[in-house]
């Protein structure tokens, strides 16, 4: 429900939104720009009556003095039967520069107001100010569910691209949208008469005065006792009228002085209507208040931000559901393929499993979750490739799914394979996957293999899920999924170090530097730009020789160390990581990087804890190269013979002399007393929970099998101490990077 409201509101007011947004930016700047234009005399501790009898002594024709919200006092008066309006310094009553009402911020308030269509671009202003207002509403609830709740609203934004620049304009500008859409919505229902505003609130006009001769402006009591800072109009009776009287208006009521005396005939306080509507004119404007003004700007300057990334999703979003050729009907189908996914993204990789289907002569049903059947006459096989969505949530395409199977009887004829798509970023990975495989297996369905995650949209993930499936099918399935193509950049090996080969398990760790200079762009040399920008444990994307695939590993450097590092260890028939290890210094690779913000230490004074084995240690690495802080880490690795493949031995012992490095535990496990990095812990039990208590962060990289047994030696580690891992994730101080 919110996602479309925020959708069809969004489309609906786009163009205005995006007017009223900068015009109220612009509109925001003037108050700052009037306090700080303001004469630098005292003039607050003036009372009107100074201010007033040194002005009448300046201007004898004067008929009104303004002190406008910003400070600035303008006066009217007459000069050579003309009327003039001035700024002046209240102290002195000296000229500061002629006064105009018209100009570029009257035509920028009336098109903010208006759009220059009177009362019914009123009307549109105002249906613009609600649709942000539910803009913001609907955006809070959808950040909220996707950071875990509100408590967490604030945290750090996970994602890339497009959808994370959205949402951090979104949390940073939330406040100000609020504030400035209820206060539109206030003004529009005032101006229109839905809403008092207390303006036609007067004092009575005085009767029965006759004035014979005036006093001195600054002998008058009343004005003696109103502070310029209160004033806002003081308008002069007029000279021939023996019946008029000053009229006097301030911060907190309206009122008559008489001209004789000098003293107040009558002044009415403003009621609470128009206090009301002061305040929130107030807030609107920043009139009288330049600050937040100017923060309220700030915030309605991200719209325009918000709304060319709102589009850009949107955009993608519909363009990444392809087009599927050959679908056989549901009850002809011997596959079926069923899809949950809310942006489109999964569908991609559906086609693929289609087409891989079909290619091998099956016939494959393929459609939304939502639209599950009750029953399949011919299907043997059903795929579920089920996203997640926001906190643990059903996407859109599959909200139904869990409810349909509740009505569905009996056990199902055919098997099935759940295949979940999600971030790792995220504390609900694959939540949605792992509750439709719960029910499934409620209800005695057969499974056809155990249900797969797929993180961050990988093709290599999907590309091993896919050979599972062709060896239970028994069929030569290939599945052509092509990722998104990506810009690449060209980078040259410039040194290798090998390892492993005594030990079968040939490790590389491989440094690359700029590739061909010509080939770089005019604004990477000008400003040398010759490494992509990266930091330690970011991935590296890495398409291989005849393959549109990429290869991704995690970054054992940052491009401030002006190289790129990678450990690669040389799979069993791996297109990439053969490639990899068969380069010779000054061999170029096409590569681009994938941001991996989650996985990163946090920059406090808390210890580390660095878990890794083999390849695994790379972004260990990288992050004791630039602990610069000296902040306290601490390295458990594992390895297989100290005389083959103790990768980083002799940076280990240099980081430790730097104090990069606080302690360092290895195992091996191809020795006479072999030992796994799991070990290394439960033997350091009573430091680790010292760690622990000091409120230390966890990151483990290496193999799944690697991390499962680490995770149960951590469990053991932790469960006296009443800590779970769970609640460790869920705060960010369990990370892990794995493959």
């Amino acid at each position: 429900m919110y996602s479309n409201m925020h959708k069809y509101f969004g489309f609906s007011t786009y163009i205005i939104i995006i007017i009223l947004s900068i015009s109220g930016s612009v509109l925001s700047v003037f108050p700052a720009w009037d306090r700080l234009t303001l004469p630098t005399s005292n003039a607050s501790v003036l009372s009107v009556a100074q201010v007033a009898q040194r002005i009448q002594q300046e201007y004898p024709t004067v008929e009104q003095i303004k002190r406008l919200a910003s400070g600035k006092v303008i006066i009217y008066y007459f000069e050579n039967e003309q009327p003039v309006a001035e700024q002046i310094d209240p102290l002195t009553a000296a000229k500061i520069a002629p006064y105009e009402a018209v100009g570029f911020k009257s035509w920028v308030t009336k098109l903010h107001r208006s759009l220059f269509l009177d009362d019914s671009g009123r009307i549109l202003a105002a249906f613009a100010a609600l649709s942000m207002l539910i803009l913001s509403i609907s955006g809070a609830k959808l950040v909220a569910k996707r950071n875990g709740g509100w408590r967490i609203f604030f945290n750090k934004v996970q994602g890339n691209g497009s959808q994370k620049l959205h949402v951090q304009f979104g949390q940073f500008a939330l406040v100000g949208f609020l504030i400035s859409s209820i206060t539109a919505i206030y003004m529009f229902l005032v101006t229109f008469g839905f809403v008092q505003d207390g303006l036609n609130q007067v004092a009575q006009f005085p009767q029965n005065i006759n004035v014979t001769s005036q006093i001195q402006l600054i002998n008058s009591k009343a004005l003696k006792q109103i502070n310029l800072d209160d004033l806002r109009e003081l308008t002069f009776p007029y000279p021939d009228d023996p019946t008029d009287v000053f009229a006097i208006s301030t911060n907190s009521g309206a009122g008559y002085v008489d001209p004789s005396t000098g003293e107040m005939l009558g002044f009415v306080p403003y009621n609470l209507a128009r206090q009301i509507y002061e305040f929130i004119y107030m807030l609107h404007t920043g009139r009288g208040i330049w600050w937040l003004g100017l923060m309220l700007g700030l915030t309605t300057g991200c719209i325009p931000v918000l709304s060319v990334t709102g589009l850009l999703l949107w955009w993608r979003k519909r363009k990444d559901r392809p087009k599927i050729r050959n679908i056989s009907s549901a009850q002809k189908a011997d596959k079926i393929i069923l899809v949950g996914s809310q942006d489109n993204s999964s569908w991609a990789f559906a086609k693929a499993l289609h087409d891989g289907l079909v290619e091998q002569n099956f016939k494959v049903h393929i459609c939304e979750m939502n639209k599950i059947a009750n029953h399949y006459k011919n299907a043997d096989t059903m795929f579920i490739l089920a996203s997640t969505y926001d906190d643990g949530e059903a996407p859109k395409s599959a909200n139904k799914f869990l409810q349909k199977l509740d009505v569905i009887s009996g056990i199902a004829s055919f098997k099935y394979a759940v295949l979940g798509f999600g971030d790792k970023q995220f504390p609900k990975y694959c939540k949605f996957a792992i509750n439709v495989e719960q029910k499934l297996n409620e209800k005695a369905w057969q499974q056809l293999m155990q249900m797969e995650r797929i993180n961050q949209q990988s093709a290599q993930a999907f590309e091993q899920w896919g050979q599972k499936v062709a060896v239970e099918l028994n069929v030569p399935l290939e599945m052509d999924y092509k990722p998104k193509p990506r810009a690449t950049q060209k980078l040259a090996l410039v040194s290798r170090q090998d390892f492993g080969q005594k030990v079968q398990a040939p490790t590389s760790i491989l440094r690359f530097g700029p590739g061909n200079a010509k080939k770089l762009s005019i604004i990477a040399k000008l400003f040398n730009l010759r490494l992509p920008k990266f930091e330690a444990g970011d991935l590296v994307g890495i398409i291989p020789q005849n393959s549109d695939t990429p290869r991704f590993y995690s970054l054992a450097s940052s491009n401030r160390d002006g190289f790129l590092e990678i450990c690669v260890r040389k799979q069993a028939g791996g297109l990439c990581s053969g490639q990899l290890h068969g380069l010779e210094i000054g061999d170029e690779i096409d590569v681009f990087i994938q941001p991996n913000p989650k996985f990163k230490p946090d920059l406090d004074d808390a210890p580390v804890i660095l878990i890794g084995a083999g390849a695994g240690i790379a972004p260990l690495t990288g992050f004791l190269r630039q602990n610069i802080r000296q902040q306290p880490m601490h390295l458990y690795f594992g390895c297989r013979d100290p005389q083959s493949d103790f990768l980083y031995e002799s940076e280990i012992d240099d980081w430790l002399k730097a104090k990069k490095l606080e302690t360092s535990h290895i195992a091996f496990s191809r020795i006479e007393q072999k030992t796994y990095v799991q070990d290394c812990l439960t033997e350091d039990v009573e430091s680790l929970r010292s760690l622990m208590r000091q409120g230390a962060q966890i990151m483990i990289c290496g193999s799944k099998n690697m991390a499962n047994e680490v995770e149960v030696a951590m469990k053991f580690i932790l469960k006296p101490m009443g800590i779970s891992i769970e609640d460790m994730r869920n705060s960010g101080r369990y990370l892990e990077d794995v493959y």
